[in-house]
């Protein structure tokens, strides 16, 4: 291929950065493919169930079977040091880190190796007072302040990664 100046271009190189969305319960899918839209990152929709994706070219879904943890399997599997992985299941973002990828909670909270552990013991302490009998209330509701604080770390996130 050549230009209309008479030079070759050249060719394309996709950007190797990418977003794995933890799809069936995560409220900051419209965000995503804004952020994604506008830097030029593909994203993958990974469900248990079809859910409605934008038509566009960066945008990808996965249906996966509705066995148990088979879309964590799925992102586990395809996360990489190029990968953001947004999800808020502690085992799945543990699984991610170990395979190089960042993960964010859709509150933005960074999962990183040293906050991993702490996260996981706290599920299994909660869990157990939950096996026990006891009512614990469940996460804050989902704020205004969450989704802003997760656009702000996915930002910085993918910019961390093109360098």
């Amino acid at each position: 291929m050549s230009s209309r100046a008479g030079k070759p271009r050249s060719p394309v190189i996709p950007d190797p950065r990418r977003i794995l969305v933890d799809a069936d319960a995560c409220p900051v899918k419209d965000e995503i493919y804004r952020v994604a839209w506008r830097i030029g990152v593909a994203v993958v929709i990974v469900s248990n169930q079809h859910l409605r994706v934008p038509a566009h070219p960066l945008v990808s879904r996965i249906v996966v079977s509705d066995g148990f943890d088979a879309a964590d399997d799925w992102i586990a599997a395809a996360a990489d040091a190029k990968s953001v992985v947004v999800t808020a299941d502690i085992l799945l973002a543990d699984r991610c880190l170990k395979a190089g990828a960042t993960v964010l909670s859709p509150t933005g909270k960074p999962f990183t190796t040293a906050s991993i552990g702490g996260a996981i013991a706290t599920r299994a302490i909660m869990a157990d007072l939950r096996a026990g009998g006891d009512q614990l209330g469940g996460p804050a509701p989902f704020a205004k302040a969450d989704r802003s604080r997760f656009l702000s770390a996915l930002d910085a996130a993918l910019v961390k990664l093109n360098r």
